[in-house]
């Protein structure tokens, strides 16, 4: 072998799989068809979940200095996210090269072995070892590993060749994206609706302005190449009545709202993660998300698999968890473009949920479907309130230190909570302390209306979900342990 792994793609999906694999202690290899890191801004900000799923890895200062909002929309409709109940506000101004950069550098850190300029050309999924072909640019490399994740976006030849199904819808429409220097347009950060179209307009510092343009009734092209500018240039005056020809273009590029996703995260020995697995109009800011979100449900528990701690079925809990999460991304995305992009047909549906947004309820919820807050997976049967949600953030006050679950987090292990100090607990999990760290302490100031109180332990898992609380869960401890971890040892 090879590799234990092979990640095709180094995105941001591939990469922090590829990091999160190292922190289980899997080795891995990342190719990546491109020989350099394209700079080119992308997706833009990380949702709340994200700001917390970097934050346990302890992530976010290499980020720098990052602005930060409360404020977002649904379909163009204006949302005040500030109603959730996340220790973070989402990042609005991180351009995707920036979270490509510091992945990788946390990856390679980490011993991920990332080779650039390696082209995957061909897959076979052996049932015992996956063989891939990959183009080094000095000739062909024949390459196994017990798992192959393919991470290559939306036109992913890992999911081509080994014949995954990819339903869905082809896009009905093209919009432009361009980064522009040398303008100067008031901002229309939510997008502004016009009779033959919809733009949108943020600063992204430095004097960069980002532009994006759905000119209505103009069927997608077919494309091999990005757009020229001034097509976007032509597109902006006919629906503004604008003329930005003058500015200077740092990168432009088109998407549609095609919208599929795979029937089966996992067949065999090879999985898909990201774009891979999922392709949708890009509204809210949530594929990138969505994406990194996959990997880190994913690298844990492939991490377990290859370093002999848990049973391959542990995967198959990789798309029972995250198929539902792509299939409700699907849903709004389409929800959202059908109020943005559509003409004054739906502008009564606009109306009618602009006043319901109106109801904090209803605003929470459609803020927590857009930041990733509201997932809930299926863990385990029983009635405290935690069981399959994100752990909220938690100070403790152990017998030593004050900690956060945060912190605990960082070394991408599980986590046993004993928040009354109880000896039995610590000896019922005692066969699994090499994989899960178990810690002693105490809440510190929990409000009578926290899901945390009365709580007297709580399971976290690597990727920050609480698999197991007490009281509340119907499965005992070991076999909770069992099921996340493997056999005690």
């Amino acid at each position: 072998m090879d590799a234990a792994v092979i990640v095709a793609g180094a995105g941001p999906a591939g990469l922090a799989l590829a990091a999160e694999l190292r922190l289980a202690g899997a080795d891995v290899i990342v190719l990546e068809r491109l020989p350099a890191r394209t700079g080119e801004s992308r997706g833009l900000g990380f949702t709340a979940r994200t700001m917390e799923v970097f934050d346990q890895r302890g992530l976010l200062p290499r980020f720098g200095d990052v602005t930060f909002s409360d404020q977002g929309h649904f379909g163009g409709l204006p949302v005040d996210f500030g109603v959730l109940d996340g220790a973070h506000q989402a990042a609005k101004t991180v351009p995707q090269s920036v979270t490509e950069a510091v992945l990788e550098q946390w990856a390679v850190e980490l011993g991920a072995d990332l080779r650039r300029g390696h082209a995957l050309t061909a897959v076979t999924d052996h049932g015992d070892r996956v063989e891939v072909r990959v183009d080094t640019g000095a000739g062909e490399d024949v390459l196994t590993c017990s798992w192959l994740v393919g991470c290559d976006g939306g036109r992913s030849l890992v999911r081509k060749a080994v014949g995954f199904d990819f339903p869905g819808t082809a896009a009905t429409l093209e919009m432009f994206l361009a980064d522009v220097r040398g303008i100067d347009l008031a901002p229309r950060m939510i997008g502004e609706t016009f009779p033959g179209g919809m733009v949108m307009v943020g600063p992204l510092g430095d004097g960069t302005t980002r532009l994006i343009l759905c000119e209505r009734g103009v069927p997608p092209r077919k494309r091999t190449s990005p757009p020229e500018f001034a097509e976007v240039a032509a597109g902006w005056q006919r629906v503004t009545g604008e003329d930005i020809k003058h500015a200077e273009p740092v990168w432009v590029s088109s998407f549609g709202d095609a919208t599929r996703q795979v029937t089966e995260y996992r067949r065999g020995r090879v999985l898909l993660a990201g774009d891979a697995a999922h392709t949708h109009l890009p509204a809210g800011g949530q594929g990138m998300n969505t994406s990194i979100q996959d990997a880190v449900n994913l690298g844990w528990k492939l991490g377990a698999v290859v370093t002999g701690g848990a049973p391959a079925a542990l995967l198959d809990t990789y798309h029972d968890e995250r198929h539902p999460v792509g299939q409700r991304l699907l849903m709004n995305t389409r929800a959202q473009g059908l109020l943005f992009l559509s003409g004054d047909e739906v502008q009564p549906l606009r109306d009618v949920l602009t006043e319901l947004i109106g109801y904090q309820d209803v605003a929470k919820h459609l803020a927590g479907m857009v930041s990733g807050l509201e997932i809930r997976y299926p863990v385990d049967t029983g009635a405290h309130p935690l069981l399959g949600r994100r752990m909220p953030h938690l100070d403790l006050v152990g017998e030593h230190r004050k900690t956060t679950v945060t912190e605990l987090l960082h070394p991408a292990r599980g986590v046993l909570l004993d928040l009354t100090d109880s000896a039995v607990l610590r000896s019922r999990a005692a066969g699994w302390t090499d994989r899960v760290d178990v810690i002693t302490a105490e809440p510190h100031a929990v409000a009578a209306d926290s899901p945390v109180a009365g709580t007297s332990a709580l399971l976290v898992r690597p990727d920050g979900y609480v698999a197991w609380a007490a009281p509340g869960s119907h499965a005992d401890l070991p076999m909770a342990l069992t099921r996340w971890f493997g056999p005690s040892r």
